[in-house]
């Protein structure tokens, strides 16, 4: 018998936290995101063979929910050996400490992070429709980490930790992720389709579709518009 649907979201968090204690323990970085992906793609796939795209998405955003409260605070708690852990973890770490500390670097320059983030969806989107999504979620697991490594990182280093963690979470960035989850599954279904063999309605996936395109635009746009403030906010909440 299939478990009832309301262990679904629970089945989700404690993979996805089991997903980080496994990647503790084995200590690879670049197996992390792949650990991260095995706790959640078979339940998106189950989602969309039922033909639920809208449950498949609220699935992979709670996946994303997970992954980013996990790696904030295992980087919160163990910074240094997080900075080992994720991919890229130290590495951003720095490059987003530089930033908040002088207001300089790609983070305020659309001139720099343009390109970036072009590039990054470029990839995504290539990765989700060849490969069903199976190589585009870790890749958008090893985002999330970095990402929560740097939140968790700036809060352990600062005088107020608790409204770091709230604040370090940009809101252009929350866009951004929710725009690639959705994405990341309405792009892996072509493939998944085929490989599984089942129908969707592609019509009822295109406001979905509309939502994540105008979700990249404005993370740009607040990005541009909010980015410098914002790192004057961050910098007075940290107290360096």
């Amino acid at each position: 018998m299939a478990p009832p649907v309301y262990s679904v979201p629970a089945l989700i968090v404690a993979a996805t936290g089991f997903s980080y204690a496994l990647g503790w323990a084995v200590g690879v970085p670049a197996l992390v995101p792949v650990f991260n992906t095995l706790a959640s793609f078979p339940v998106m796939v189950l989602a969309l063979k039922r033909g639920d795209v809208r449950l498949a998405v609220a699935r992979m955003l709670l996946w994303a929910l997970t992954m980013g409260v996990a790696a904030t605070l295992l980087s919160y708690a163990r910074p240094a050996q997080t900075d080992a852990l994720f991919l890229r973890g130290e590495t951003y770490r720095t490059e987003m400490f530089a930033w908040v500390m002088t207001g300089r670097g790609a983070e305020s320059s659309p001139s720099q992070f343009l390109p970036q983030h072009a590039r990054d969806a470029a990839i995504f989107v290539a990765l989700a429709l060849a490969t069903g999504g199976a190589l585009a979620m870790p890749m958008g697991a090893a985002l999330m980490n970095y990402m929560g490594h740097y939140v968790g990182t700036l809060a352990a280093a600062s005088r107020h930790p608790a409204l770091t963690m709230l604040l370090a979470w940009h809101p252009w960035a929350v866009i951004r992720v929710i725009s690639f989850v959705i994405l990341g599954v309405l792009l892996s279904a072509p493939l998944l389709s085929t490989l599984f063999a089942f129908r969707l309605e592609w019509n009822r996936m295109r406001p979905l579709l509309i939502v994540a395109c105008a979700g990249l635009v404005a993370d740009v746009v607040l990005k541009a518009l909010l980015a410098p403030a914002w790192q004057r906010l961050l910098l007075r909440v940290v107290g360096w």
